[in-house]
């Protein structure tokens, strides 16, 4: 299990005009991340996923680079089992072996961005490659799964009030979901344009279907009060990102300030990011990406901050196929694991690069039994795709 190479490509994956969706992001007119490849000596092959920045677009020129240029040459020769040894050892750098020997963090300067990003991708493909070794999947290695199916979520939501009923209908009719998310936040203007939306879709859905709200980090502390109060009857199952991700007190605030759950975490880094989120009390339902916060080694301690803190864990899926699986894997064995974000928007990398399809079928997700992340790479996508 000795790593002979580690290699990273960017892959750029245009969507359809017709398919695009208008967000605070702007147009989306493409869906871009990073797969890193690692093959050991005996030619075992584990695949991981990176993304610096949440959306479509991303730094992944960068990443390609820190992963070939630095992280991939530092691990070579390395035991691709001491997952952990060597996730320390790009995390801390050239004080690596302190932290080792001392038991706490010797942290590189660049301890979040492209760094961790970086370390993600890596991170996720020596999990693969583990599972792949031992013919189990990743689920199995983090202590099992709790069940066989979880529930899913439709995760989409952009139309106005006049059709955002219409819309979110057509994802529950794809996939019997029981939970469906909409987006909320300045591309409405005022926060009563968007209680107006919210209002419309639950009148349309129902009291049964459970209704999320997503603003991106949008709103200042008053406004997402404000917004707060105006659905405060509407039932929602959470309110995701109310306010921008560098301030958290401010997102304690919101918590305190209404009934309404609050979720976040897609824009944070690491544990201890997610640890002054508990800390703060800002938060009921984590949400970390795997292919941002430190792979799926750093999603297990992020899922057991949650789980000591009765936070839930719903990790952040808006991804490409390695990192849906990858933080299915971990919801599925964490046991703050609730539910998993499914992404119904136009995402080539999630419906067209693995082999294998996540179906939902009356709003749950089979946990595969296939060995690694389950995924099958389908190379004649990566050759078409690959910028880099």
């Amino acid at each position: 299990m000795k790593i002979k190479s580690i290699h990273a490509v960017w892959l750029h994956v245009p969507i359809p005009y017709e398919k695009q969706h208008v967000s605070d992001f702007g147009r989306v007119a493409s869906f871009d991340a990073v797969l890193v490849r690692i093959e050991t000596v005996s030619g075992l092959v584990g695949w991981g996923e990176a993304k610096e920045e949440v959306g479509s677009e991303a730094n992944c020129r960068g990443l390609v680079a820190m992963i070939n240029g630095k992280f991939g040459p530092l691990l070579v020769g390395e035991d691709a089992r001491d997952i952990n040894r060597l996730w320390e050892l790009m995390y801390n750098g050239s004080r690596a072996h302190y932290a080792v020997s001392q038991g706490h963090v010797f942290p590189i300067m660049g301890r979040r961005g492209v760094s961790i990003a970086a370390i993600s991708g890596i991170d996720m493909a020596l999990w693969d490659l583990l599972g792949k070794s031992l013919d189990a999947p990743v689920w199995r290695l983090l202590g099992g799964r709790k069940s066989e199916r979880m529930a899913a979520y439709a995760s989409g939501g952009w139309a106005d009030a006049e059709h955002i009923g219409a819309q979110l209908q057509g994802y529950i009719d794809i996939g019997g979901f029981k939970a469906v998310k909409m987006r909320v936040g300045v591309i409405d203007g005022n926060p009563i344009n968007s209680a107006r939306r919210v209002k419309a879709a639950r009148e349309a859905l129902g009291p049964d279907v459970a209704l999320a709200c997503d603003a991106h980090g949008t709103y200042t502390v008053a406004e997402a009060k404000r917004f707060c109060q105006l659905v405060e009857d509407c039932n929602l199952l959470w309110f995701e990102e109310p306010v921008t991700a560098d301030d958290k007190r401010g997102l304690a605030e919101v918590r305190a300030a209404t009934a309404i759950p609050i979720a976040t975490g897609e824009s944070e880094f690491n544990r201890f990011d997610f640890r002054d989120l508990a800390e703060l009390h800002a938060a009921d339902v984590f949400q970390p990406d795997l292919a941002i916060c430190g792979g799926i080694s750093e999603a297990m301690r992020i899922g057991a901050i949650a789980s000591a803190w009765n936070i839930k864990l719903a990790p952040h899926l808006w991804t490409g196929a390695l990192a849906f699986a990858a933080g299915m894997h971990v919801a599925a064995a964490s046991p703050a694991g609730w539910i998993l974000e499914y992404s119904v928007g136009a995402n080539p990398m999630l419906q067209d690069l693995a082999e294998e399809q996540f179906t939902v079928q009356d709003g749950t997700i089979e946990i595969p039994e296939r060995p690694g992340l389950g995924i099958t790479i389908q190379q004649d996508f990566l050759d078409r795709y690959t910028v880099a």
